[in-house]
């Protein structure tokens, strides 16, 4: 495991080239890439990998009905046959509004919490996976590499096998390639 001295953007390219070298070496034909503006996902283009996903937040995340993936980007991803998945996360939603409207904790944010134990990096790969299979842009019961990071950039990438949300639970993390040192 290649572990960052810092989380963030910094750490982008060598994710890359590190997730890029463990996809070619164990056979590995679909990565997940959390990239919120498209920015981080084209850093994976022309990298030979068959089946790139781009991940990005839902419309409405930060401001009310905007949609922070942009255009140029969009249209760079697209031609270059990369899937783009933007939907709502699978430990936010409907939950977020109640612990907004009344506080406390519930199931899906200690899962996030747990999660985010090993990183903020480590939470959204796990979640995209989730999310990406769910929306069938990746093979079930396949081994795939997801990829994210803490706020911007990427810092953390994952071997995993992802469930569905329903089967959550039944989803295994194969390996950490890298992620900060926490």
């Amino acid at each position: 495991m290649y572990l960052f001295e810092n989380a963030g953007e910094g750490n982008s390219k060598k994710v890359v080239e590190l997730t890029i070298e463990r996809a070619k070496k164990d056979n590995i034909n679909s990565v997940v890439i959390s990239s919120n503006s498209g920015s981080s996902a084209l850093l994976f283009i022309d990298s030979g990998i068959d089946n790139l996903v781009c991940v990005t937040r839902c419309v409405g995340f930060k401001e009310p009905g905007v949609h922070e993936l942009l255009e140029e980007n969009k249209k760079k991803l697209v031609e270059a046959g990369v899937k783009i998945f933007t939907g709502t996360h699978l430990f936010r939603g409907v939950e977020k509004a109640i612990i907004s409207k009344s506080g406390g904790m519930y199931p899906l944010e200690i899962i996030a919490n747990a999660l985010r134990l090993f990183g903020q990096g480590t939470k959204v790969a796990v979640e995209i996976a989730v999310m990406a299979l769910d929306a069938g842009l990746i093979p079930f019961g396949e081994k795939i590499i997801s990829v994210a990071g803490t706020k911007t950039g990427l810092d953390t990438a994952i071997i995993i096998t992802p469930q569905h949300a329903s089967n959550f639970f039944e989803t295994k993390i194969h390996e950490i390639i890298c992620k900060p040192a926490l």
